[in-house]
């Protein structure tokens, strides 16, 4: 027998956008081409230690600035800056792979959904 599930009062959830799922995709889309690329560009050893660090040092970044309850709050700006460093990055290395459309492509999805979100965050 199915339970009706209501509302507890006092207890607010968060609302998920289709901006926020674009942002998560975005999210795991630079994690994954980081670890392609470490993986895939680097000779033995060092495609292990890239593989693998590249995406965990995006991730910390990511937790430490840009998470929604980051662990450092900085000036909207900076917090732009370092969304913008992470895109670059992985643009980069999406042109170094030899897939320069999947870098434009990744590049201009990612922009604009953090355009959209800084503009949200101001507003």
């Amino acid at each position: 027998m199915p339970q009706e599930t209501t509302d507890e009062p006092g207890v607010t959830r968060p609302r998920i956008t289709p901006l926020d799922i674009v942002r998560t995709l975005v999210l795991v889309v630079a994690l994954a081409t980081l670890g392609l690329w470490g993986f895939g560009s680097w000779t033995m050893p060092w495609n292990i230690v890239i593989g693998i660090g590249a995406p965990v040092v995006v991730l910390l970044v990511w937790a430490l600035f840009l998470s929604p309850r980051p662990v450092l709050h900085v000036h909207p700006f900076l917090r732009a800056l370092v969304e913008l460093l992470i895109y670059v990055g992985v643009t980069l290395a999406w042109w170094s792979m030899g897939s320069a459309w999947a870098g434009i492509a990744f590049a201009v999805v990612a922009v604009t959904s953090g355009l959209l979100a800084g503009r949200r965050a101001l507003t």
